[in-house]
């Protein structure tokens, strides 16, 4: 669906002579069958589409969670990929190493061994949740459990930010790092230094930059964003009177294709993001 600008931004064109900023929409490309064991997180890669599964209870270290593969069409490849992981959900990627929030661990996976390397235990954590990676290797993972955010060098965990309530998605993006909460999505660029860039009256869940300053943002319940650089946002998908939410999404910025996770829908689905430019 198309959305209107705000007033401010438009008032702001108008007054300074630049253009209005586009319009953005979605559209769908393909869905899976409803074959997926509640998918959380979509990870767009080369080789393939990584999917986390939990399987079980969302908070629950029952082992029925793992990380699916499917191809860029939306074919599974294997729903058994990795197995034994108890709620994973966000994933994040390093080399060749897939980064996984399980619980109180991020789980480290050998992607050319299809196998677990290692766990990294985060002591007092108790619901990871998403999970990024910066370009130095510094791994960044939310608490939503806790309103924590934790911060990785070195197999080491300290408390990068805390009392965020309800923090969910995250993002590094060169020296930033981009939260979302139960109210909106913040930027940090020091540990315990947070401001806010723009209200999410449903929460937010996924983070995904489009390349250009902007991100795509969504609350879980069914509703996808398109932020701008100063915090302006654009409704581009409400699902949220179904069973399909928008969950933990990927991107993929070569073919501008959004990968969206529907959690109880029990599938991936994928959009192709496009834009209308104001004269």
């Amino acid at each position: 669906m198309r959305c209107t600008l705000s007033m401010s931004v438009l008032a702001l064109a108008l007054a300074t002579g630049r253009p209005s900023i586009a319009q953005h929409r979605v559209d769908k490309l393909w869905e899976t069958d409803s074959v997926l064991a509640i998918p959380e997180s979509v990870l767009p890669q080369r080789e393939c589409l990584y999917v986390s599964l939990i399987d079980g209870g969302a908070w629950a270290a029952d082992h029925k969670g793992g990380v699916a593969r499917l191809d860029h069409h939306g074919k599974v490849l294997s729903d058994t990929w990795i197995t034994g992981l108890d709620a994973p959900k966000g994933l994040a990627r390093y080399g060749n190493l897939l980064y996984v929030a399980d619980l109180s661990n991020v789980v480290v996976i050998d992607i050319p061994a299809n196998r677990i390397d290692h766990k990294i235990p985060v002591p007092g954590a108790k619901g990871l949740n998403d999970i990024t990676v910066a370009n130095d290797g510094t791994v960044y993972v939310t608490d939503t459990q806790q309103s924590n955010v934790f911060k990785i060098q070195e197999e080491k965990p300290s408390l990068y930010a805390d009392s965020l309530k309800g923090v969910n998605g995250i993002k590094a993006v060169g020296k930033l790092v981009y939260i979302l909460t139960g109210d909106g999505m913040y930027v940090s660029d020091a540990p315990h230094k947070v401001r806010k860039l723009c209200d999410l009256e449903h929460g937010g869940d996924g983070i995904e930059p489009v390349g250009n300053g902007d991100f795509l943002v969504t609350s879980w319940g069914g509703w996808l964003y398109y932020v701008n650089a100063a915090g302006d946002k654009q409704l581009l998908l409400d699902t949220h009177e179904t069973n399909h939410k928008t969950a933990d999404i990927g991107y993929d910025p070569e073919t501008k294709t959004v990968y969206v996770p529907t959690f109880l829908g029990r599938s991936v689905a994928a959009y192709r993001l496009s834009a209308d430019h104001g004269q």
